[in-house]
């Protein structure tokens, strides 16, 4: 994106600093969009037309230790939307504390398919089903390479409710173009009843314009039969610098052997010429959370404005 304005701040050290002074900068950026959305014929959704937008502030300024502090925070349509504060430590990874956005553990790796536009699940229904997840209010996070791979950790304080924890490991020096992962974590719910465990692994290969990957995810209930095995498959092609295409494949199998397998599929296309992007996705489902009646859809194109 193009700054909309750049400041470079610079303060004095005051009584609790070590330092004789700090440097750093500030970066706004935003997107205005203009799109049009449909559902499912079933659905009642109003005027197609709309627009949206969002503004986001990035700063980052140099520690006297070597380190790095960066800030983030985003607003979409004049709402709080993400904020983050990170400290890069260089060799030793990153941790930081971000609310609305995951930086870590299983929930930033939920489903990292190929993709020219939105996820084949996404927007299709209000239910992700399959998809694993971590709370991320005031999540803390860290990352960092071992032995050449990345450890990537999450923890969320849920109070009453108990604490999301993840762990993921991922790793693209097994094979030139090949990022192969796996990640696991327990996700509170509002009783002990409610409790889950989740876990993913993936593999994803890219070679020349062409990227293919297989995403396996798994949600067990800890007292109950209602798990979700989720299969997904995709594969994306960028024709040109410009233009990238995408097609993608999800079935979700339910413990509840009353439910039907819920089917997905999406295909995306972006196209991006300077600061404009135009893109299109639709979006089918089948089967709905396990109910073999109720199936869905979603399409949506779009231009974006980029500042």
């Amino acid at each position: 994106m193009n700054n909309l304005k750049k400041l470079g701040l610079t303060a004095l050290a005051g009584s609790l600093a070590t330092t004789a002074a700090f440097a750093g900068a500030l970066d706004v950026s935003g997107t205005a969009k203009i799109k049009y959305q449909s559902q499912h014929e079933s659905e009642t959704t109003g005027n197609s037309y709309s627009t949206d937008k969002a503004i986001g502030f990035s700063g980052s300024g140099d520690l006297d230790n070597g380190m790095t502090v960066s800030y983030g925070y985003t607003m979409t349509d004049a709402a709080f939307s993400s904020t983050s504060v990170k400290i890069d430590m260089g060799d030793a990874g990153m941790i930081g504390l971000g609310n609305g956005t995951d930086i870590a553990g299983i929930g930033k790796y939920d489903d990292v398919m190929p993709t020219a536009g939105e996820e084949v699940w996404d927007d299709v229904n209000a239910d992700d089903n399959g998809v694993v997840d971590h709370s991320n209010v005031n999540q803390w996070g860290y990352e960092g390479s071992l032995m050449g791979a990345t450890v990537s950790v999450a923890y969320t304080n849920n109070a009453a409710t108990g604490s999301d924890k993840s762990i993921v490991l991922l790793s693209n020096d097994l094979m030139d173009g090949l990022q192969v992962g796996i990640g696991m974590g327990d996700k509170a719910g509002a009783t002990v009843t409610t409790d889950q465990d989740h876990s993913t692994m993936w593999a994803k290969y890219t070679t020349g314009p062409a990227t293919l990957g297989i995403q396996v995810s798994k949600i067990d209930n800890t007292l109950t039969t209602s798990d979700e095995d989720r299969n997904h498959i995709a594969a994306s092609f960028a024709v040109n610098e410009n233009l990238s295409v995408s097609y993608g494949l999800s079935t979700v199998e339910f413990g509840d052997t009353t439910k039907s397998d819920e089917d997905s599929a999406g295909f995306s296309a972006s196209y991006t010429m300077g600061s404009i992007t135009i893109g299109a996705v639709h979006n089918t489902t089948e089967a709905v959370a396990g109910t073999s009646t109720d199936d869905d859809s979603f399409t949506e194109v779009a231009v974006t404005f980029a500042f």
